[in-house]
């Protein structure tokens, strides 16, 4: 190239490019030690139960020119990426979680890189151990097999079990879990199983041995916490039978019986014996030590024993034969050796069953007849039975029992031996009834004891009952109530009554009677039990209202029950209301009412209850009337004799009521009264003081305050004048007794005139009449100065005689509709009510009577 000539940029590129590689150094790793955890990963170890995602190291590097580095790590291709990293910061992170029991070091490649110099190198990896292996057992299943002579303390087995951690973590030692066993022990490091001390095996006894075997490792860490693996195993150990016991007899003890009818070569019974080792048993024989007297034979190998001879040529009842059983060993030598006793009884054959005889021989019914009601105890002699068994001892024994007697016999005896009489007992006499039962059937039944048999025989007894009169009548009711209106008439039917006497015959026909103090009025039908009246019988319930008393039904024999009947005699409305007497005329005071009564003689309600109307007054529309207490009073506007004077010409006042009484029964009745009523106002003739009290007749209240206000008035005045008194003789305490005894005042004039005219000042206007009246005074005193009194009111007419009634004494019976007592007071007491109103009534007719002479000028005197 010649001078000044340029060069291509791109071979100017690349010269530079040389100078600078020529010029750059690689990077490289810290090298910080084993024990840090950034660096080149030197000597870096990791424990295998690090949780996956765990950041577990930081690679670390530089570059002699300080240019940025970035991080790699790499695996062999046949083995797993157990980390991932950060190229940037060169953090490693566990991506597959490490077992070192199967890897216990990891090879990686890492690598570092400027960008343009890259540096690997190959670490190591060290996977640590975590305790996160339990023990295994090693060849399993346990099963072995034990001779039961083995000496105790002996070894029997071994087991084993390996852990693949390592340290304290893959060490094994063993328990045996089940230690209530104290047959075996073991060995806890090497697993050696042996029999305890001081025990033995027994294949008679038991036969399997379960033992359960715990490995426990040492414990280790594992993700922080110290934890302990373990793991269990079971071994069986079968007991293996040795020659060891003597032979055992099956069923003992044993029993035998030869009967009557047995033949020679019978089979009595067999014994049985085994060889005491079960599990490799010998053969066993049998023979006979002493007993059988050559009458009984043994079978050497089955202990089947028999009879050799005739039942009838064994002389004893009881044989007791000893029997020997020997063990034979496999090479035919005698080894051990046990006996038994037998025990053969000689019995008679049980072939016949108890049989019942009577008079005649072979009976199996036996009837009797007897009457009701026997004494308790009492033998039923009529009955003559016999049993009988032809077996001979335990075979003839049997019981005898009543079946279907119902506790009402009992027999005797109840164990019987071949034979006996049978004796039937009374037990319960009130369950012998002719009314309940008339034939009464049982059986008899014998039954043997002891016999396996058990033959059995029974004998029907029918016992045919009479009656006898042992009941008394009994009425269907202790008590009869019965209603009858009282105009019914005579021997009207008023209740039926029935008894029944259960006995049969003559002694259960009834005959029935009435008595008492009610019963004068009623008889009753002998036989049917049927009550009715007296022909001649009137009742009445004004009378008598109730009547009771007793019927009795008897039998034949005189024997009888009472029941007690009850009537009630019903109320029928036959009265008709009747007025008082002195009903005619009246005279009413204006602002208070009349009264009028009538009075209905029937028994009950409602015939006895009486309404009261007006049918017809002159003139019309003037009174009222309760219908129910008969008070006639003014209308509301009629409040004054001014009023009156209006209403009617008549100066008088009198007015005529047409009134009516009727009663509330069925039919009705009534009955009506002209009355005359003279109406006067009384207020006009009193003082103040009665105009007061007539005003506030309505008011009670108000008079009680008026009177109480001057009683307190005249108190302060009497107070206040026995204080003056008081400081007046105080003061002149010295002279007031001379004054007192030297002046003397005069007397003072009779006072009798004074009152007296007081009286007549103070008398009603008709009694201003009356003193001028001229009539005759039988108790008048000729030589009185003073002026003759007026004249008293005249007498009340006697009050109406009332009718006598029979009053006979109260009481009541309990029926179905309640208590009815009859009233006898109400017409009294009602008459008593209307004392006052009659006297006040003819007072003020004489009142009345002065003021009209004194309008005419007649004066008395």
């Amino acid at each position: 190239m010649k001078y000044g000539q340029q060069f291509p940029a791109s071979l100017v590129l690349g010269l530079v490019q040389v100078c600078l590689a020529q010029a750059n150094f690689a990077p490289y790793f810290y090298d910080n030690g084993a024990s840090s955890t950034n660096g080149n990963m030197a000597l870096f170890s990791l424990s295998e139960d690090t949780p996956v995602g765990s950041h577990v190291y930081t690679l670390n590097g530089t570059d002699p020119e300080g240019d940025f580095v970035t991080y790699g790590i790499s695996f062999e291709s046949s083995s797993r990426n157990f980390f991932s990293i950060d190229p940037n910061f060169g953090n490693i992170t566990l991506i597959e979680e490490l077992d070192r029991e199967r890897e216990d070091e990891i090879e990686a490649i890492i690598s570092i890189s400027d960008g343009i110099n890259r540096v690997s190198e190959k670490v190591l990896i060290l996977v640590t151990d975590a305790n996160d292996e339990a023990p295994q057992f090693i060849n399993t299943p346990y099963i072995i097999l034990v001779p039961e002579d083995t000496p105790a303390g002996s070894s029997i087995f071994k087991v084993q079990a390996l852990d693949k951690d390592t340290g304290s973590g893959g060490s094994v030692t063993y328990f045996l879990q089940n230690l209530h066993s104290n047959k075996f022990t073991m060995d806890r490091h090497s697993g050696v199983l042996r029999i305890s001390v001081g025990a033995t095996l027994d294949y008679e006894k038991s036969r399997t041995h379960f033992i359960t075997v715990l490995a426990k490792d040492g414990g280790g860490r594992l993700r922080g916490d110290y934890v302990v693996f373990s793991a269990t195993t079971t071994i069986t150990i079968n007991v293996d039978d040795v020659q060891d016991t003597a032979p055992i007899f099956v069923g003992t003890p044993y029993y035998g019986y030869v009967y009557e009818d047995s033949h020679p070569g019978s089979e009595i019974l067999t014994v049985v014996a085994v060889d005491g080792d079960r599990g490799n048993p010998n053969m066993v024989l049998y023979n006979f030590v002493n007993g059988s007297d050559e009458a009984f034979r043994i079978n050497e190998t089955t202990g089947a024993i028999s009879v050799v001879v005739s039942p009838s040529q064994l002389k004893k009842e009881v044989y007791e034969l000893r029997v020997q059983v020997s063990e034979v060993s496999s090479s035919g030598v005698l080894a051990a050796q046990v006996s038994t006793t037998v025990t053969i009884r000689v019995v008679d054959l049980n072939n016949h069953p108890p049989t019942f005889y009577g008079e005649n021989g072979l009976q199996n019914m036996f009837e009797l007849t007897m009457y009701e009601h026997p004494s308790e105890g009492e033998i039923l002699r009529g009955l003559r039975i016999t049993v009988n068994d032809s077996d001979q001892g335990a075979n003839a024994k049997f019981n005898l029992r009543l079946v279907g007697a119902g506790g009402i016999f009992r027999v005797v005896p109840q164990t019987v031996l071949n034979e006996a009489q049978v004796t039937i007992i009374v037990e319960n006499s009130a369950a012998i009834d002719f009314e309940k039962i008339k034939l009464l059937t049982f059986k008899l039944l014998a039954v043997e004891v002891n016999t396996p048999e058990k033959f059995s025989s029974t004998a029907d007894i029918v016992i045919h009952l009479l009656d006898t009169n042992d009941n008394v009548p009994k009425f269907s009711s202790d008590y009869y109530i019965a209603r009858i209106p009282e105009n019914s008439p005579g021997g009207s039917n008023v209740v039926a009554v029935a008894a029944m006497d259960p006995d049969s015959g003559l002694w259960g026909e009834v005959k029935y009677s009435i008595y008492g103090a009610g019963a004068e009025l009623f008889l009753i039908h002998p036989s049917a039990g049927i009550i009715y009246t007296q022909p001649w019988a009137a009742l009445d319930a004004e009378v008598t209202s109730k009547y009771n008393f007793y019927v009795k039904a008897e039998d034949t024999e005189g024997k009888y029950s009472l029941a007690e009947v009850f009537v009630t005699v019903l109320d029928v409305n036959d009265h008709s209301p009747e007025f008082d007497e002195n009903i005619q005329e009246t005279t009413m005071v204006l602002g208070t009412p009349v009264k009028i009564e009538a009075t209905d003689h029937d028994a009950e309600e409602p015939n006895n209850v009486v309404d009261y109307s007006i049918m017809q007054a002159e003139p019309a529309n003037v009174f009222d009337i309760n219908e129910s207490t008969g008070e006639i009073r003014l209308k509301a506007f009629v409040h004054s004799l001014d009023i009156i004077h209006n209403i009617t010409k008549n100066r008088d006042c009198t007015w005529s009521v047409l009134v009516q009484a009727k009663d509330r029964g069925s039919p009705s009745f009534s009955t009506t009264a002209v009355l005359k009523i003279d109406i006067l106002d009384e207020t006009l003739h009193r003082g103040p003081m009665a105009a007061f009290l007539m005003q506030t007749k309505d008011n009670p209240m108000k008079a009680v305050g008026v009177l109480a206000g001057v009683i307190a008035i005249m108190v302060v005045i009497t107070v206040f004048i026995s204080t003056a008194m008081f400081w007046r003789n105080k003061k002149s305490n010295k002279i007031l007794p001379i004054r007192r005894v030297i002046r003397k005042r005069p007397s003072p004039p009779s006072r009798t005139i004074r009152a007296e005219w007081l009286k007549f000042k103070r008398s009603h206007a008709g009694d201003k009449f009356a003193v001028k009246d001229e009539l005759p005074n039988e108790n008048h005193n000729n030589n009185s100065l003073m002026f003759t009194p007026p004249p008293t009111a005249p007498a009340l007419p006697p009050p109406p005689t009332p009718i006598p009634k029979i009053s006979p004494t109260e009481w009541t019976v309990p029926t179905v509709s309640g208590s009815l007592t009859p009233k006898h007071t109400r017409k009294l007491l009602k008459e008593k009510a209307l004392e006052s109103p009659v006297q006040s009534a003819l007072v003020s007719e004489l009142k009345q009577k002065f003021e009209k002479k004194a309008m005419d000028n007649k004066p008395y005197f």
